[in-house]
């Protein structure tokens, strides 16, 4: 088997993207585990080492036409975009999120010619993002924009074996209601279902959430479990989709948490219902992949961390877990 091609970012150099980066490449048996081409200035690469305290060899490129990998040395090609002047630390910019934008766009360039076969960045602040003239509400938009990607989509939230989605993302609580229906909710079934299939698993077991609280009590505050939710699972399954629900949202993670084979994936209908379980579960292992797209793309859960970027301590397990997926996910894009 073809090991995965990585195309890797630092993310925010306010941040502790540099200095992540430079743990987990550190790391002699990750970097046996895949191709990787690192698409970074130099010195926010050389300062990542420095935070860590820690090095790993590259073998620096002129261009990305031709890629040749002759061993595991990641393949370094010195990158800046338009970004222009000194990065500030530890807060929002707009040179930063300039040079986050730039080094994306070559590694998402690369990946959907096939070049390389998963994307992996570190964290990204959404602020300096749109200081820099990202006009989408996330990140995940603009990829699918770069891509000319028009099918559905949407964040997925992984927690060592556990996946979740949800069929609303980030939009204010009170308009969540109003847009769920049958269609969408079959929708955030079959994205995750296909998404665990490019992980490995041939038949992924999958847990719905309700809405309401206890499920609406049978329609005594809330019919959308009865309407909309039920029968949507109902149509995975139909559809071959390994489906089961609703299940009470304040329930269904104590489910999962008792056994271990209850679920692989649990769809939630909005932002908060499955993002506050899966951060108590274990903040600092959370993976974002960014779902239904046509390539494979995974970063850290947690954000920037400018509270403590700086100081040489971040943890290096969220982004050494986004590798893992990357790698995994990749393989179906060889």
């Amino acid at each position: 088997m073809n090991k995965t091609r990585i195309a890797m970012v630092l993310g925010d150099p306010a941040g502790i993207g540099p200095e992540l980066i430079a743990r987990l490449l550190s790391d002699e048996k990750v970097r046996s585990q895949a191709q990787v081409v690192l698409i970074a200035d130099e010195a926010e690469m050389r300062r990542g080492m420095d935070l860590a305290g820690l090095s790993f060899p590259y073998r620096q490129i002129d261009s990305l036409d031709t890629l040749d990998f002759t061993d595991d040395t990641p393949l370094f090609y010195n990158f800046r975009g338009d970004a222009v002047g000194e990065f500030p630390r530890s807060e929002a910019s707009a040179i930063g999120g300039r040079y986050c934008l730039d080094t994306l766009k070559i590694a998402v360039e690369l990946t959907a010619a096939k070049v390389t076969n998963a994307v992996l960045f570190g964290p990204l602040n959404k602020t300096s993002l749109h200081m820099a003239g990202m006009d989408h509400n996330d990140e995940l938009h603009w990829f699918a924009e770069l891509l000319g990607f028009t099918g559905p989509f949407c964040e997925f939230n992984v927690m060592d074996n556990l996946w979740t989605s949800r069929v609303t993302s980030h939009v204010a609580l009170s308009a969540v209601p109003g847009m769920l229906s049958q269609e969408r909710v079959v929708e955030a079934i079959r994205l995750i279902d296909t998404a665990l299939k490019r992980n490995g698993l041939k038949a992924p077991r999958i847990g719905v959430c309700g809405l309401n609280p206890h499920n609406g009590d049978n329609g005594s505050f809330g019919r959308e479990e009865i309407d909309i939710i039920g029968p949507a699972v109902k149509t995975a399954q139909a559809q071959g989709m390994n489906a089961d629900g609703p299940y009470p949202g304040d329930t269904i993670f104590l489910k999962v948490q008792g056994d271990a084979n209850a679920f692989d994936a649990v769809v939630t209908m909005y932002h908060d219902q499955g993002q506050i379980a899966i951060k108590l579960m274990g903040f600092s292992r959370g993976v974002t992949v960014q779902g239904g797209l046509p390539i494979p793309i995974t970063t850290p859960a947690h954000g920037t961390a400018f509270d403590i970027a700086g100081q040489g301590k971040a943890n290096v397990g969220a982004i050494r877990q986004a590798f893992e997926i990357a790698c995994r996910m990749g393989q179906s894009n060889v």
